[in-house]
């Protein structure tokens, strides 16, 4: 199978010359440039994840694949991720089965528990009953995925489905991944079920993501999937610049703006990771640097994980949008090339 590489945002609204903030809509917009650009430079995946925020405000990932999928001609498109427990699992299928019929055998989709309970209060939902409705959603979501007339009683509903299609049809089932941040229970969940994993990683090192990728495939195994079916894809922080320096210099520098402005949006204490510059260097997980180091890093990460699939979120703390896109093309035109002639 051919090592994947690619790109994914969360929407990354501009600052104004006093630190407020530009249009949100702005964000929107070259969230959609940003995987325009990533499609022409050749890169095999852009995903859209799930914020609420005014920095980071892509707060519905299956509108931005449907708008992606219309403006893109070859690169595959899916949600990273769709925070399920609080969405209906009926729409999230129905709205990126649109996007299929637009941009047939491209569509994807990622479907996580979240990593914060904004949306609880946002959407009106209790946050006792997290475990629960994501549990419960995913296993509806998969079911309307997976074929036709499909009955259903679960503890999110307060009726069952009987004998229901959901349309429209995709042209095939939709790949679904589940996503995780990194719990041994949601390793374990996504090999039961028989869908490829998606880790979210903010930190830590290569070595300790490696064991989850060997936990999953183990558990994989035990449970009788074909072994070649698994699949593994790692979401990164990362950025590309002309040398290590300057990447390393540029991303840090907007990566703590987005650690301070995130932690403040979300109504906690400042927030800035101790020695956060150490995750930038080899036998780290924030793949910042020259083309030739981000993929040589990748590269290492592989050998370890043996995962499918890489994506770097580059617009991170108000980075300007050129800079982004010129990380988005040296990932296109020199990192993916190095890559793939090592790994495929």
């Amino acid at each position: 199978m051919t090592f994947e590489l690619g790109v994914h945002s969360f929407g990354n609204t501009p600052r104004t010359a006093d630190r407020g903030y530009g249009p949100t809509a702005q964000a929107v917009r070259d969230a959609l440039e940003a995987a325009r650009l990533a499609d022409e430079v050749g890169l095999d995946f852009f995903g859209f994840g799930e914020h609420h925020t005014a920095s980071m405000p892509l707060s519905s990932p299956t509108s931005m694949v449907t708008a992606a999928a219309a403006t893109t001609a070859r690169i595959r498109l899916g949600t990273a991720v769709s925070v399920l427990s609080t969405d209906d699992p009926i729409r999230v299928f129905e709205q990126l089965a649109i996007a299929d019929a637009i941009a047939p055998g491209r569509i994807e989709a990622v479907a996580g528990r979240g990593s914060s309970t904004i949306t609880f209060d946002l959407f009106d939902f209790d946050e006792a009953d997290y475990d629960m409705l994501y549990a419960s959603k995913l296993d509806l979501l998969l079911a309307v995925n997976a074929g036709h007339k499909v009955s259903f009683t679960g503890p999110h509903r307060r009726k069952p489905l009987h004998e229901t299609t959901v349309y429209p049809r995709p042209q095939q089932p939709l790949p679904i991944w589940l996503g995780s941040g990194g719990s041994p229970n949601s390793v374990l969940r996504a090999a039961e079920l028989g869908v490829p994993l998606f880790i979210g990683v903010l930190g830590g090192t290569p070595q300790h993501w490696a064991r989850y990728g060997h936990a999953y495939r183990q558990a994989w195994d035990q449970v009788g999937h074909p072994a070649d079916a698994a699949r593994i894809a790692v979401a990164v922080h990362g950025f590309v610049g002309p040398d290590n320096t300057t990447a390393k210099a540029t991303y840090l520098r907007h990566e703590l703006d987005m650690f301070t402005t995130g932690a403040a949006e979300a109504g906690r204490p400042p927030m800035t990771p101790t020695g956060r510059e150490h995750d930038l260097r080899p036998g780290g997980m924030v793949f910042a640097g020259s083309p030739e180091e981000v993929a040589d890093r990748i590269i290492d990460l592989h050998q370890l994980l043996g995962h499918d699939r890489q994506i770097l979120q580059m617009d991170v703390g108000a980075m300007p949008h050129g800079e982004v896109l010129r990380s988005i093309e040296l990932l296109g035109t020199e990192v993916a090339p190095l890559v793939r002639k090592a790994l495929d």
